[in-house]
């Protein structure tokens, strides 16, 4: 959304005529990045409440599936909400996969790492850490749509931990001071090296279930 963020060319790289080139074209006519960003938060609540009765304990996720989660949160915001990117973008001088590469790498993560670790089972908090940890970074690394992938990705892990049985995620080990941490993580991910940010995922369940507790007092 706001430039430099994302490198881009095409239309999906449009910006909204009056926000001086830091805000993307959109539905809402919003120019500032303030405005911009309060409206993604609000339409991620009501996205959220509206998955958690969409998505129940048994329910395998699939590609498609984000497609729609993106399209519920992001759909009143941006033409292309739910759609896979048709531009290639890049962050921090890492380069995410080729727009054309993303449909095959999507069936890819649906056959492997969604078939295998949803619906999310009960377990030990390190196998459900390194389970969170593998959706998590492969979707990362593909960043299959325009915006919104990494809290695309948070959600689908919550839905993940709730159905497991734990309490709503607390991603703060993930963010502020932790972040160099993670993206550390995701960069290790390349190489199915899932370990490092499955320890981040430890972090965020532990925290997650202390929050729980304190607030049953």
């Amino acid at each position: 959304m706001v430039r430099n963020r994302y490198q881009a060319t095409g239309a999906e790289a449009e910006f909204e005529p009056g926000s001086r080139g830091r805000v993307l074209r959109n539905l809402l006519g919003i120019v500032r990045v303030r405005d911009m960003n309060l409206a993604e938060s609000q339409a991620l609540e009501i996205a959220q409440d509206l998955a958690l009765d969409r998505y129940d304990a048994d329910h395998r996720f699939t590609a498609q599936d984000l497609c729609d989660l993106h399209a519920l949160w992001l759909g009143p915001i941006y033409l292309w909400a739910g759609e896979y990117r048709s531009v290639d973008i890049g962050k921090g001088g890492f380069q995410f996969a080729h727009a054309r590469l993303i449909q095959g790498l999507m069936t890819e993560l649906e056959r492997g790492a969604l078939r295998r670790r949803t619906p999310c089972r009960p377990a030990d908090d390190a196998a459900l850490a390194l389970a969170l940890a593998e959706v998590h970074a492969e979707l990362i690394l593909v960043h299959p749509f325009r915006e919104g992938n990494g809290r695309l990705a948070r959600l689908l892990s919550l839905l993940m931990a709730l159905q497991a049985g734990l309490p709503p995620l607390d991603f703060g080990p993930m963010l502020g001071r932790g972040r160099h941490i993670y993206i550390g993580a995701i960069h290790a991910a390349m190489g199915r090296d899932y370990r490092p940010l499955s320890s981040v995922f430890e972090k965020i369940i532990a925290r997650s279930k202390q929050h729980a507790a304190a607030n049953k007092r």
